[in-house]
């Protein structure tokens, strides 16, 4: 079925004819060869054949003689000859042009395709994935221990996916009176797992690691706890910072997918160094390695962490149970009636480095993506704008399709930065060069001062702070009343 729709999708972008495709995708195992220039662009237009010119004869000179006058016999130069002209396009240049006007269309919409239904297809095969086939059709209460025992050891983990009391339960919780967080968790997995996937590779740690965001923060990007830890990967202020993780009053980094997952994946791998023992290194990961440290004295001589356990703090003793029983709600959603939800975001997506400020709205207004989208995709930006300033760059994800839009627009998509970041230009005369400002202070009001004063001070109008600090009437400010001023 799912190559039926790739090939119809395919051949529906005007690429290679049907059977060609068919044949590319059930021959996995052989290389692809790229389309010729002929097959892009058609056949180039022939150029009009040029008559050869005969060789015109030499001149014999004569001789100069005292009677006859001297003459200048220099080549007169070409532009004396012949007035200059402008250049002409060739033929061929013309061809190309018109052709790569009509092809980029169709090449995205076929990368566009494709990368949809690649992206699809991985996620299927991770849902499907190591998969126990076994005929018990029991209420998950029902299920024997044996049961729950063998489906635990066929998943094949790197990581000891131990088997007791308490993990049943955690397991019959997931599989029954919470299973809509598993169904949810599924339908967001086929967008953030490849992330989580691809980074666990690059540091050669176990893949069943991906399942961490789902009990940290169930794979909510924005997700924040009651103790200000923040993102998927549930990082606190003091920790991010320690992993390079930007955090501002524009950006926070503890929300960007990638780069929270690259964090959070050093950070395990340290914790795991440090104790030798994943399940430990999960638990510090939830605690701290202080809190590690005192249950493992505690115990008299402890080493795992079920030995531990009754000494650590009441939510970590769940913390490894509920990584254990959602890898294995992951594993075997289908046995227990279990259904993904529709993707929320889109499956294929690329990436576009951003070297100047920017307001969402700008993408919006141009080109049409959805600014619900662009925060999706983005989460890290927290006022909708990427703070591109003083050399800095930052990576805008967008869906595959809407790249190319972008890049055919870049010039109006920036041209409307003063529309967009008004509040954030710095005051300047008429004809020259906006500048913007994103570092900030906080300003407590003193006896005296009023929202003019204060503006003056610092260089911005009252309308940029009323903007800054959401005040509706510049004449109601209170004294000692915090505002927040970005600097020049």
């Amino acid at each position: 079925m799912a190559l039926v729709l790739v090939a119809t999708t395919l051949a529906h972008a005007q690429s290679l004819n049907e059977n060609d495709i068919l044949r590319a995708l059930t021959e996995g195992k052989k290389e692809q060869v790229p389309p010729t220039e002929e097959e892009l662009y058609g056949p180039e237009e022939e150029a009009p054949a040029v008559k050869p010119q005969p060789a015109q004869a030499e001149v014999a000179t004569p001789k100069a003689d005292a009677t006859t006058p001297k003459v200048d016999t220099a080549a007169p130069k070409a532009e004396e000859v012949m007035p200059p002209t402008e250049a002409v396009p060739t033929t061929e240049n013309t061809v190309e042009q018109k052709a790569e006007q009509s092809v980029m269309p169709r090449l995205d919409s076929m990368l566009c395709a494709w990368s949809e239904q690649n992206r699809f297809m991985a996620s299927e095969q991770m849902l499907n994935s190591q998969i126990l086939a076994d005929t018990v059709d029991l209420p998950a209460s029902n299920i024997p221990d044996s049961v729950y025992v063998e489906r635990l050891k066929a998943i094949g983990s790197a990581i000891p996916l131990d088997y007791n009391d308490i993990v049943r339960k955690y397991i019959i919780s997931y599989t029954t009176r919470n299973k809509q967080v598993i169904s949810n968790a599924l339908g967001r997995a086929q967008y953030y797992f490849p992330i989580f996937e691809a980074e666990l590779d690059a540091q050669q740690m176990p893949l069943e690691l991906r399942m961490v965001p789902v009990i940290e923060s169930a794979l909510l990007p924005k997700a924040r706890s009651k103790k200000g830890a923040a993102g998927l990967w549930q990082f606190m202020y003091g920790t991010s910072k320690g992993y390079k993780l930007e955090v501002s009053s524009f950006i926070d980094e503890r929300f960007d997918p990638v780069k929270a997952t690259n964090a959070g994946c050093r950070f395990l791998k340290y914790l795991h160094n440090t104790y030798g023992d994943w399940l430990l290194a999960l638990a510090a990961y939830n605690c701290g390695p202080g809190n590690v440290n005192k249950a493992l004295r505690r115990s008299n001589g402890g080493k795992t962490f079920w030995e531990i356990y009754p000494y650590l703090p009441s939510e970590t003793r769940g913390y490894v149970p509920a990584f254990i029983a959602t890898t294995y709600a992951f594993h075997y959603h289908k046995q227990h009636g279990i259904n993904p939800i529709e993707p929320p975001l889109p499956l294929a997506t690329d990436t576009l480095h951003i070297s100047r400020i920017m307001h969402f709205d700008q993408v919006s207004s141009t080109i049409g993506t959805p600014k619900d989208v662009l925060r999706a995709l983005n989460p890290q930006f927290k006022q909708d704008i990427v703070p591109a300033v003083r050399g800095r760059s930052y990576s805008l994800v967008l869906p595959v399709g809407e790249v190319g839009k972008f890049m055919d627009h870049e010039a109006e998509i920036m041209g409307k930065d003063t529309i967009y970041l008004a509040e954030y230009m710095n005051p300047r005369k008429s004809g020259e060069i906006p500048t913007f400002v994103i570092d900030s202070k906080i300003h407590k009001v003193k006896s005296g001062e009023n929202l003019s004063i204060i503006a003056r001070k610092y260089g911005v109008t009252v309308k940029q702070i009323c903007k800054w600090n959401n005040i509706k009437d510049p004449s109601k400010i209170r004294v000692g009343q915090k505002l927040e001023i970005f600097l020049k």
